[in-house]
């Protein structure tokens, strides 16, 4: 099951931005709080990035470390989440787990290569988020927070049936992870977020 499945809900009953709160300042229903069309800090505030449109922020993550981390979503988590990964340190998981689970997701190490990031991205799809089939569409070198980074591309067809597409654009600097993801539903929610995406993209930069 995809984490807040029940906040669809509010999402196919009217646009997410009215179930938020009026002013933006706290959690409104459903635990969202709106994102103004400005530039604003995420994570732990070490990066900032410039939305064009509102978006609402959730209060639950997908991944474990909560100070690093945070999720935006346009129409609710089940069909579109870009999230913000913004130093993540070594030796962190990106998701909770117990030391006798059966399958784990392996720790971030600050040494890791592009594609060691891809392979922990696509292990958390496969152990934590339901998904029976997974495929890399492309990893490429891209530039990100003015350092040399990367892109990568893929689809996955979850435990619900639904296809959905995803992004990652990431860099690790001073052996910390920093990583905007986008992760959609392949109908329509990733070419519609995909714009804001890239944008988002462009405009991060580091603050510490």
């Amino acid at each position: 099951m995809r984490i807040g499945v029940t906040i669809l809900l509010c999402a196919s009953a009217l646009s997410l931005p009215a179930c938020t709160s009026i002013d933006g300042g706290g959690f409104g229903y459903g635990g969202y709080s709106l994102v103004r069309a400005k530039e604003v800090k995420v994570g732990n505030g070490s990066v900032a990035v410039t939305p064009p449109r509102p978006w609402n922020k959730q209060s639950t993550t997908l991944f474990a470390d909560i100070s690093t981390v945070e999720d935006w979503t346009q129409n609710g988590p089940y069909l579109d989440t870009i999230s913000f990964v913004t130093g993540m340190k070594d030796g962190r998981a990106i998701v909770r787990q117990r030391s006798r689970d059966d399958r784990q997701v392996p720790k971030f190490r600050s040494n890791m290569t592009a594609p060691e990031v891809a392979a922990m991205l696509e292990s958390f799809f496969r152990v934590r988020g339901g998904t029976v089939d997974f495929r890399t569409t492309g990893l490429v070198p891209r530039p990100f927070l003015g350092t040399s980074g990367f892109q990568y591309d893929f689809e996955h067809l979850d435990s619900d049936e639904v296809r959905r597409k995803g992004r990652a654009v990431g860099a690790i600097i001073d052996g910390r992870l920093y990583l905007i993801l986008l992760d959609a539903t392949k109908s329509h929610y990733f070419d519609a977020s995909l714009p804001d995406f890239e944008a988002l993209v462009r405009s991060a930069r580091r603050l510490a």
